[in-house]
């Protein structure tokens, strides 16, 4: 297999430049993604993302600069690589004739599970995505939510140590993206190093520790999510005097914009983070004024994402 490398050490990959004839899909990556931590990648429709991840899953090879994954490269050590990662991509793409339980037994074999140990994986992980009832159905009777999680208990069938994931919650009901939540969490608390790339950015906020923004194939910004959350942000207000709400507004002199919306009166504050938050409610209570709502108005990362230079036409 080649020489050995310290596992668990993560993603690392510097000024990775990959065209695809005249279209410069990345120009100037660089990307890293802890042992242990939920990273989120993050940035527009054809910012570069979907070509890292299939470059960091050894499945296409970088114009220049490196790549290391637990310490090994993926162009001199693809076998080490591959048997590190486990890679679920925006579709499930597979044999649909064959049930649930074939195709993750007949992928764990590709890894060099016995046929007995893949079998009894297989069950392992459709109990754990919640398609035990499934087992024994084709592929091709799956709805696409059911399909995301055949494709995520594929992608951990081989118990891997570094996980790829474009786009899981797709498709999902409310309860299978909690359920999704959950089992990163607790894949990152066990050491593996969790990458998920999405555009649900308030899913991300629930299960990420760190972020990284991408867009027209370079590195934006990379933030931790106690970064994100200590920066200035817009925070919605509710009160039922919104006069009197405004008036305490004024006299802090705080930026304020009233938007239209369907449940009522509310006013909007941009502070600098939850200290300067807190303290504007103390104030508002202590002034009795009826505060009935007082909350972010979005996501830190949407707030991050919504702050960046990243050519969203």
């Amino acid at each position: 297999m080649g020489k050995r490398a310290e596992t668990g050490t993560g993603i690392v990959a510097e000024g990775i430049q990959r065209s695809f004839g005249n279209v410069q899909a990345l120009r100037n990556m660089d990307f890293t993604a802890p042992a242990g931590e939920v990273t989120a990648l993050i940035g527009p429709n054809g910012s570069g993302k979907t070509t890292l991840l299939l470059i960091l899953a050894s499945l296409l090879a970088p114009d220049s600069g490196s790549v290391r994954i637990n310490g090994f490269d993926p162009l001199t050590h693809p076998a080490e690589v591959r048997s590190a990662v486990g890679w679920m991509p925006d579709t499930l793409g597979t044999w649909e004739a064959l049930t649930s339980a074939e195709i993750l037994a007949t992928v764990g074999t590709f890894y060099g599970l016995t046929r007995t140990h893949a079998a009894a994986r297989a069950a392992e992980l459709l109990e754990t995505v919640h398609l035990e009832d499934f087992a024994d159905q084709p592929a091709r009777v799956l709805s696409r939510g059911q399909q995301q999680r055949l494709s995520l208990a594929r992608a951990l069938i081989h118990d891997p140590s570094v996980l790829l994931l474009d786009e899981p919650a797709s498709g999902l009901d409310p309860g299978s993206r909690v359920d999704l939540r959950v089992l990163l969490r607790r894949l990152a608390a066990e050491g593996k190093t969790v990458l998920v790339s999405s555009h649900v950015l308030s899913e991300l906020d629930e299960m990420a520790d760190r972020a990284v923004f991408v867009a027209r194939g370079e590195t934006v910004k990379a933030q931790s999510l106690s970064d994100a959350g200590a920066q200035a942000r817009w925070y919605t207000i509710r009160a039922l005097n919104t006069g009197s709400l405004l008036r305490q507004i004024d006299e802090q002199r705080i930026e304020y914009r009233q938007p239209g919306d369907r449940h009522g009166p509310q006013v909007q504050v941009r502070l600098a983070g939850e200290d300067a938050a807190a303290d504007l409610l103390r104030t508002l209570v202590l002034a009795d004024v009826a505060v009935t709502a007082f909350a972010p108005a979005g996501g830190a990362l949407e707030e991050t994402y919504m702050s960046l230079d990243t050519d969203r036409r």
